[in-house]
C-alpha cells in the first residue's frame, strides 16, 4: 500500500514539474532578485517552465503549485509573491523556524554595488553602497576593513583607478576614518602624484594625529618636495 502511495506522489511531483506556467505569471516574475547585497540570482523561462540561474548553475525547481518551486540546491521551497511588489520567500522549515528570508527583485537595469563597480560605474556603486549603509549598517558587504583590503589588492596590481574608487567609497562611508584617508594618500603615493598623497595623509592625521603610517610618509613627502 506504502509502495501505491509513493507512486502516486512521484506522478504527481513530475506532472507539477512538468506543467507549464501561465503567460500572466512568467511576466511578473521573470527577472533578477537580491540573494544577498552583492549577490543575484535571476529566473527565466525556458519553454514555459521556470529555471533559475544562481551562482553560474542553471537549475529547474519542481513546482509545487501555481506560485511554489522546491529548489534542490537550496533545499528550500521558494514561494513568488505578485503584490504589492514582485518577490520571492522562503518557505518555513525547521532550520530557520519563525525567521522569514525574502529576495527582492531589481528593477530592469539595475545592479548591485558590487556590479556597478566591476561595470566602471563607480559613481552608481557609491550611490547603491550608501544605500546599504542606510538600510543595514552592519551589513559585512560596506565592512571599512574590507572594502580597504580589497583596495589594497588593486593597488598592488598598479589598477590605480579601481583602487582610488574603492577607497573613495570607504571615504563616502566613514567619513570621520582616519584609516580611510591614509589609505587613498597611500594610493597617490604609488601613482607619484605627491601633492594629492600629501593632501589625504594631512586629512588622515587632522582626525588621528598619531596615524603611524600617514605621519611617516607626510614627512618624507614634504622632505622630498623641499629638497
Amino acid at each position: 500500500m506504502k509502495s501505491i502511495f509513493y507512486l502516486i506522489c512521484i506522478c504527481i511531483l513530475i506532472s507539477c514539474s512538468n506543467s507549464k506556467n501561465t503567460s500572466e505569471f512568467i511576466k511578473t516574475v521573470e527577472g533578477r532578485y537580491l540573494f544577498n547585497s552583492n549577490e543575484t540570482l535571476e529566473v527565466y523561462f525556458f519553454e514555459d517552465v521556470l529555471k533559475i540561474n544562481w551562482r553560474d548553475k542553471n537549475m529547474t525547481p519542481v513546482k509545487a503549485n501555481d506560485s511554489s518551486f522546491y529548489l534542490k540546491e537550496m533545499n528550500e521551497k521558494l514561494i513568488f509573491i505578485s503584490t504589492p511588489e514582485a518577490h520571492i520567500e522562503l518557505a518555513e522549515k525547521r532550520e530557520h523556524e519563525g525567521e522569514k528570508f525574502y529576495f527582492t527583485k531589481l528593477t530592469a537595469g539595475e545592479k548591485t554595488a558590487l556590479e556597478y563597480f566591476k561595470n566602471k560605474e563607480y559613481t552608481k556603486s557609491l550611490n547603491a553602497y550608501k544605500a546599504l549603509q542606510k538600510k543595514d549598517s552592519l551589513d559585512p558587504t560596506i565592512q571599512e576593513w574590507g572594502l580597504n583590503r580589497t583596495g589594497y589588492k588593486y593597488l598592488k596590481a598598479n589598477e590605480f583607478e579601481k583602487a582610488k574608487a574603492i577607497f573613495k567609497i570607504n571615504i563616502a562611508l566613514y567619513p570621520e576614518k582616519s584609516n580611510v584617508y591614509d589609505s587613498m594618500g597611500d594610493a597617490f603615493k604609488k601613482e607619484n602624484d605627491t601633492l594629492k598623497a600629501i593632501e589625504y595623509y594631512e586629512k588622515s592625521i587632522a582626525i588621528n594625529p598619531e596615524n603611524r603610517n600617514s605621519v611617516k610618509n607626510l614627512k618624507k613627502l614634504k622632505k622630498g618636495i623641499e629638497k
